[in-house]
This record gives C-alpha cells, sequence and structure tokens, in this order.
C-alpha cells in the first residue's frame, strides 16, 4: 500500500525537524549550563516520540510493500537511532539532578543514525521519491 510509503516519506521531515530543535536546544543549554526543565523533556520526549512512529510505519511499509536486501541496514540503523535517544533520555530522567550532555549526546547519535540509515537505501536526507 502507497499510504503507508508517503506517510513514512512525509513523515522524515518532522523527524529531521524534531531533531535539529532538540540537538540546537540541547546544545544551547548545554553551552549556557542551564539547568534541566519541563521545556527540555518535552523536546526530547517529542523527538523520541516522532522517531518510534516513523519506526512503526516503516514496519507497516515493510509489511506492506515487502523486503529487499538493502533494507537490512536502514532497518538496523533506524533501530539503532530510536534505542539510543530512547536510553539516553531514560537514563538521563532518572538522574539526580538530570541535566542536557545525554540527551545532546543521544540527538546526535540517532541523527547520524537516521542519516546512515536513510542513505543504506540509496536516499538523500532531503529529496523524497516514490517507487
Amino acid at each position: 500500500m502507497t499510504f503507508f510509503f508517503h506517510l513514512h516519506s512525509g513523515l522524515r521531515y518532522l523527524v529531521l525537524l524534531s531533531g535539529a530543535i532538540a540537538l540546537a536546544y540541547f546544545a544551547f543549554c548545554v553551552a549556557t549550563k542551564k539547568p534541566f526543565d519541563k521545556v527540555g523533556r518535552i523536546i526530547g520526549a517529542s523527538y523520541s516520540g516522532f522517531l518510534q512512529l516513523q519506526l512503526l510505519v516503516g514496519i507497516a511499509v515493510l509489511v506492506t510493500r515487502g523486503y529487499y536486501p538493502a533494507l537490512i541496514g536502514h532497518i538496523v540503523l533506524m533501530v539503532l537511532a530510536v534505542g539510543s535517544i530512547q536510553s539516553l533520555l531514560s537514563v538521563n530522567r532518572r538522574r539526580t539532578p538530570p541535566g542536557y550532555v545525554l540527551p545532546l549526546v543521544g540527538t546526535v547519535l540517532s541523527l547520524v543514525f537516521v542519516a546512515g540509515g536513510v542513505m543504506a537505501i540509496g536516499r538523500s536526507l532531503f529529496k523524497s521519491t516514490a517507487f
């Protein structure tokens, strides 16, 4: 079904936008040594949520459109992206007091994994293609 494919392709831009916002906010807060606040938690959770939604829609694409060998790298890198941001946000939440370094590291790692995952299937980060 092309619905899930187009949803997955379009949702990528929301993931990248929320990742860029999270990266900028966390980097600013680390640079200014701002204490962790509710806004940081919301931004981190939003980025992680969009990334997890993207993974679920990707599974629907896999089920409805089929498998091809280049997807192995894509799937592995996307699971690593979700795991890296979610695990570091969870560890940070349990810290007393929480800070911005772990969310920043998780965001950078996950964005690198996302970029690698998109390129693993021969696509550009900002180019939509329908096949």
